[in-house]
This record gives C-alpha cells, sequence and structure tokens, in this order.
C-alpha cells in the first residue's frame, strides 16, 4: 500500500507511467506526448509516440527542445536549463490526486522565452503550488527557433505550435486518469507562451479543447513571414546551403544554432529585426489570431474566459541587460525616430507621452511606445471584444535589482508561488513579498476553477486588478484608458492609436530606416 502510494501509476493512451510523491503531491516528468522531432520527423508535424509495454518512470524531467544558451547578460536574471536527448516533445504532471473520478481543474502552461528558448524545466514553473491547491498542472515542451519556426518551401510552417497543439490533444484524452477534468482545462502562457495560447485560442481544430485561457504578457497575433524567411535566408547564407527544411535537416545541430544566435542577436522586442514567430499557415493558423478573436463573425473561443495581463515595466528587461537603458538614453532623437519607425506613428505620438510623463528619460518613453504598441493595445483590444468575461490585470511590484522595475517576467515567480528559488530571486532580488505571491497564485487557482480570479470583470469602466506594494487593487485603466498615447494637444479628448500609421507618414520611410541603421551602427543593436 505505501509503495503505490509513493511510486504512483497512471495509464496514458501510450503506455504506463510511474511517478512519484513529492511534498504531499504527485508528480510525472518527462512523459512523451509525441515522438522525437529528429531523423525523418525534423521539420514535420508531430507525429505520436511509439507505444510502450511495462511502466515507464517519469521522475525526471525530460529533454529540452535545442536552443542557444542566453547570454552572460541576460543569463544573471533567467535560467534556461539544458536536458540533453532527442525525445523533446516531452510534457509534466503535478496532481493531488492520480486517478479518475477527481474531476479537478487542469492548467497547461506554455513558457516563454522569445520562441527561441525556455522549458518546462525551469525551476520557477514548478507545479507543486498549483497542484497543492487543487489543479492539475501540465507544463509542456515544444519545438523552438528554427526547428520549431524556420519557414521552409518544403516543409509545414509552424511545427512548435503543431507540437502545442499535440499536447493539448493529449491532455484531452489523459488528462482525466491524473484526477483532471478535460472539460476544464485553462491554457495559459507568458510573453511567447501567451502568443502561443492566442493561436491556439483561435485555431479551428483546437475549438473545445480549452474552457479558459491566461495570457501574460503577449498578445495574440501572427508575426511577418517575410521577417521569418529573412531569418532564414540569412542563417542560410551563414552556413552556405539553400534555405529548405532538407538542406537544415544536414547541418550540424550544435552549429545550426550557433549560427541562428549570431543571425538573431537583432531579434529585440524594440528593435524588431529578423526573429522567429508564428505565421498564418492556412490550416492551424488560418488568419491573423487577433483580428479572428475580434471577429464577432468568427465566433471562436466564444465560451472561452479570459485573463489579460502585463507588467508596468515590461521593457526593462529588454533593456537593462548589457546597458542598453543607458545607451537609448544616450542617442536621444535618434532612439526616439527608431521607436517611431518599430511603432508606425508620427511625431505627436512622442508629444503626447512626453506631455504626459515628462519626467521620463528617452529609454522610458521608448521602451513604454514600443510595449503598448506591441502587446497593451492588442490585449485592450481582445478584451473590448470580450467584456464581461475577460479579467485584465497590471504587475506593478518593482524588482528589489536595480534597474529593473515591474520588469517582463518577473511576475512569474509570484503567480507559481515559486519567489523563494534562487531562479526567482535572480529577477526579484531577495525578500519578495509572500502576500503578493498568496494573492497572485490565488487569483490564477481561483480562475482555473471557476473562471472567476476575484475582481470584476472587463466592462466600460475599463477595471484592471493591480498586483503591486500593499493589497491587490481595482483601478480604471487601462494606463488610465489610453495607454498614454494622446495627440500633440495633451488637453484634447482625441487619440492617436499607435496601431494606425500617422499622417505623412509614407513620407518619413527612406528617413526612418536610415535611423534604424545608424541605431545599429551605434551600438544599441548590440543585445545578444
Amino acid at each position: 500500500m505505501t509503495a503505490v502510494r509513493t511510486n504512483p501509476v497512471v495509464s496514458t493512451p501510450y503506455g504506463a507511467v510511474r511517478g512519484r510523491r513529492e511534498n504531499g503531491v504527485a508528480v510525472f516528468r518527462g512523459i512523451p506526448y509525441a515522438a522525437p522531432p529528429f531523423g525523418p520527423r525534423r521539420f514535420r508535424p508531430p507525429e505520436p509516440p511509439e507505444p510502450w509495454d511495462g511502466v515507464r518512470d517519469t521522475v525526471d524531467f525530460g529533454p529540452t527542445a535545442p536552443k542557444p544558451p542566453y547570454s552572460e547578460a541576460f543569463a544573471q536574471y533567467l535560467s534556461d536549463p539544458l536536458v540533453p536527448g532527442d525525445d523533446c516533445l516531452n510534457l509534466n504532471v503535478w496532481t493531488p490526486e492520480p486517478g479518475p473520478g477527481a474531476r479537478l481543474p487542469v492548467l497547461v502552461w506554455l513558457h516563454g522565452g522569445a520562441l527561441t528558448r525556455g522549458s518546462s524545466a525551469v525551476p520557477v514553473y514548478d507545479g507543486h503550488a498549483f497542484a497543492r491547491d487543487g489543479v492539475v498542472f501540465v507544463s509542456v515542451n515544444y519545438r523552438l527557433g528554427v526547428e520549431g519556426y524556420g519557414l521552409f518551401p518544403d516543409a509545414p510552417a509552424n511545427p512548435g505550435l503543431r507540437d502545442q497543439f499535440a499536447a493539448l490533444q493529449w491532455v484531452h484524452q489523459a488528462i482525466g486518469a491524473f484526477g483532471g477534468d478535460p472539460g476544464r482545462v485553462t491554457l495559459a502562457g507568458q510573453s511567447a507562451g501567451a502568443i502561443s495560447t492566442g493561436a491556439l485560442l483561435a485555431a479551428p481544430q483546437a475549438q473545445g479543447l480549452l474552457r479558459r485561457a491566461v495570457l501574460q504578457s503577449g498578445p495574440p497575433e501572427a508575426g511577418d513571414r517575410d521577417k521569418v524567411r529573412r531569418m532564414v535566408r540569412r542563417m542560410a547564407t551563414r552556413l552556405k546551403v539553400p534555405a529548405t527544411a532538407a538542406a537544415f535537416a544536414e547541418v550540424d545541430r550544435d552549429l545550426l544554432l550557433r549560427t541562428q544566435a549570431e543571425v538573431g542577436r537583432l531579434s529585440s522586442p524594440v528593435l524588431g529585426g529578423p526573429a522567429f514567430g508564428i505565421v498564418v499557415d492556412g490550416d492551424l493558423v488560418p488568419r491573423d489570431p487577433l483580428e479572428a478573436l475580434t471577429d464577432p463573425g468568427a465566433g471562436l473561443a466564444k465560451d472561452v474566459d479570459l485573463m489579460l495581463g502585463w507588467t508596468s515595466d515590461e521593457y526593462r528587461l529588454w533593456l537593462v541587460p548589457g546597458g542598453l537603458l543607458e545607451r537609448v538614453d544616450r542617442l536621444g532623437p535618434v532612439a526616439l525616430a527608431g521607436a517611431m519607425a518599430r511603432c508606425h506613428c508620427g511625431s505627436e505620438v512622442v508629444r503626447g507621452y512626453r506631455a504626459q510623463h515628462p519626467e521620463a528619460g528617452t529609454a522610458e518613453t521608448v521602451g513604454q511606445m514600443v510595449t503598448d504598441h506591441l502587446l497593451r493595445i492588442p490585449l485592450h483590444r481582445l478584451a473590448e471584444a470580450r467584456p464581461g468575461s475577460s479579467y485584465v490585470y497590471e504587475f506593478a511590484w518593482p524588482s528589489q535589482l536595480p534597474q529593473l522595475g515591474a520588469c517582463h517576467a518577473l511576475e512569474l515567480g509570484f503567480v507559481f508561488d515559486t519567489g523563494d528559488t534562487p531562479e526567482s530571486a535572480r529577477l526579484a532580488g531577495e525578500g519578495a513579498p509572500a502576500e503578493l505571491a498568496d494573492a497572485m497564485h490565488g487569483a490564477w487557482v481561483r480562475f482555473a476553477a471557476d473562471g472567476e480570479p476575484g475582481w470584476q470583470p472587463w466592462d466600460a469602466t475599463h477595471p484592471v486588478q493591480i498586483f503591486g506594494k500593499g493589497d491587490p487593487y481595482l483601478a480604471s485603466g487601462p494606463r488610465d484608458g489610453d495607454f498614454a498615447v494622446w495627440t500633440a494637444d495633451p488637453t484634447t479628448e482625441e487619440t492617436a492609436p499607435l496601431s494606425e500609421p500617422a499622417e505623412g507618414w509614407p513620407a518619413r520611410t527612406a528617413e526612418l530606416r536610415s535611423v534604424v541603421r545608424r541605431l545599429r551602427r551605434s551600438g544599441l543593436a548590440r543585445r545578444h
């Protein structure tokens, strides 16, 4: 009897797995949901794993997808374990009650990392606290970088997103045996994981698989196919091979990763260089996900509850490592012109930001402009399209480390209640408030359980739950209603949205291309 409790065994569609009891919950790590994506399967859609006989031990994390390491500047803030091996399409399950009949809510986690880094083995993503509080927690590994999001003429697009969809299908089929309810699945992700969540929300094939979704610091979007093609072509040029999946499959894997890292060093959210991203593929992603989800006639994910949010200073994780914050401030007007190019807006928008925040330096203005354009405004649009079932938050607690503020990814240790891990302290510093973790983690648990995190859903008053110093509170927002994007005259009530080009924009295109080139030559682009 004791051995069974210590080593729980659960049947999956492909064979039985044995986990381990850890601190009162059952944990299963490294369960394959698809076959290894190498050899003849490389750059192809995922295929089911080979069934196995007997009981498979699933105590340790499975292999992580191939990825380059973070640069030294970023590694001091972000943990990214590497587990070698080809069987990287695997997932992990934390559950308080393995076995059918429990029918507990399920939360499936998609990690961030710009679709080029990250994994389910990051200690901050430990699922123990969710299982402790009655939620079956699942975290997923998926293909990254050129392996998962390269665009080739001889292979289907978005294999990494297809991996995530395959994992969702596995959850729908198998999670009941782990104590989960396949009818109460919440898909959640941060940054690239949130972008992936949005794409799957809009995917026709995924309809009916989800009851709720959480998008943390990432909007539903489809990337520019030309930008992805440029990444692949530049890699092909350096490797001296054709820009085809067949040719890339013959390249040494380590060389491929080094080349990807070198070509992708300008892929900052601020600079907008070539980058990997989810693209419209006419299949899993038939149209831009944000447009699909805000189209009332499409009827996609119409019964799915949403929780959406961001951090107050997202951009600081993009600019603080490597001293980019100071470089942007020194560049002054050149950096502001680059931000206008990045956001497709005119100088009146910059004047609007400066009028609202006259004390802000150039880096803060540029960072907030780009964050609003890329992240807050799209999430605002999504909430506006789904009032009554969308809950919006802002994470405003500043890191104890210099200059980081309430930066991108800082909220994760609070959501997972893993603030006591050294990996969380890399971003938060020492002494992160436990009561803030209680509040945030509790909201995520409540949302997964019944769709109500504990504050007012989105309506005409634009309620935003603020998680910062002291008790959480509800504010009207976001960012006082207009994301600080005003016309040149801040006393008027008109706004100039960053999502639309300002008048006269085409005449400035050549000039601003020149500005971007100057930015790169200046050293601002040396992020990695």
